[in-house]
């Protein structure tokens, strides 16, 4: 039978010099302590990575909770599009909702809110390919400037992007000649999706209220 010598110190007595053993441990023995070890090791790593569960945390809503799972390599996108805000003739695509007293005085529109369905276009022709439309709200949000608080998201319509969306939420002066805005998430093919937009103003009719914008969307996705 294979053995495995192990130095084991002898007990000495004061003022004598230790002397070391030699003893034989069977490597059967051995292997099985080392196995035992490694059984332990697992046992115990096991135990402090349970999952959580909903009793755990007091609610039973919560159907689990786990690691999120890895993505592919995340890329960033840009796109550019021309946003058609309508609000006169037969078929206006923003409407407004509300509006107080102090929003017929304000030279800012403050307090009003005008729902949106607008298209959105290749080029700033509103003719031009419609590639998806820009559904949300915008309401005034600024006493001194023309500010508003938008948000809505980009509901894609055209090729692979059909059915897939990127949501904006974010401030905009209008008169500023750049106005950059978060994306603050997406579904299909941008879920998860997070970034920014540039909005520049490329026409309007201060008589009518419409207007076009163009917008470059950098959004990094999976």
């Amino acid at each position: 039978m294979n053995h495995i010598t192990i130095c084991i110190p002898k007990p000495t007595q004061k003022g004598k010099r230790k002397k070391k053993k030699k003893r034989n441990i069977p490597l059967s023995m051995a292997s099985s302590i080392f196995s035992s070890l490694l059984l332990l090791l697992f046992l115990s790593c096991a135990t402090n990575s349970t999952p959580v569960t909903s009793s755990e945390q007091g609610n039973d809503y919560l159907i689990s909770s786990r690691l999120a799972p890895h993505f592919p390599v995340e890329k960033q996108s840009h796109f550019r599009f021309y946003w058609h805000d309508i609000l006169s003739g037969p078929n206006p695509t923003a409407v407004q909702v509300v509006q107080t007293p102090e929003t017929i005085k304000s030279s800012t529109f403050f307090g009003a809110v005008v729902m949106i369905d607008d298209p959105l276009t290749t080029r700033p022709d509103v003719n031009s390919k419609l590639v998806g439309r820009a559904q949300g709200l915008y309401t005034g949000a600024g006493l001194k400037k023309i500010e508003f608080l938008i948000a809505m998201n980009f509901v894609f319509t055209d090729g692979k992007y059909n059915g897939s969306t990127i949501a904006i939420f974010g401030h905009d002066e209008v008169l500023a000649p750049v106005r950059e805005m978060p994306i603050v998430g997406g579904s299909g093919l941008f879920r998860f999706a997070r970034g920014y937009v540039e909005a520049r103003t490329y026409s309007v009719d201060w008589k009518s209220g419409n207007a076009v914008v163009q917008y470059d969307v950098f959004v990094n996705h999976y």
